[in-house]
């Protein structure tokens, strides 16, 4: 599995991060834990591989807000107490 975390300038509101996370959600269908933080002004999610860094941008965009940058990390689940 991959965490991906989106940079994305101009959430304000509760329903910024909504429509974000839902605008991921409907293009990464694999997409799971989708959240958004205005707050810290990115959205993180996990999927099974890499995503098209290029369709996340224009998926961000198409919902008027500005795509910033995008970091991809191995993400590995951790068991009980954090081992």
């Amino acid at each position: 599995m991959v965490k991906t975390t989106v940079k994305i300038d101009g959430m304000m509101c509760g329903m910024c991060e909504a429509h974000v996370a839902d605008a991921i959600r409907r293009a990464f269908p694999d997409a799971k834990k989708v959240s958004a933080s205005r707050k810290h002004g990115e959205a993180t999610f996990l999927s099974e591989r890499e995503i098209d860094g290029e369709k996340l941008k224009q998926t961000i965009e198409a919902t008027g807000y500005t795509f910033v940058s995008v970091s991809v990390e191995p993400y590995a689940k951790r068991g009980l107490f954090g081992r």
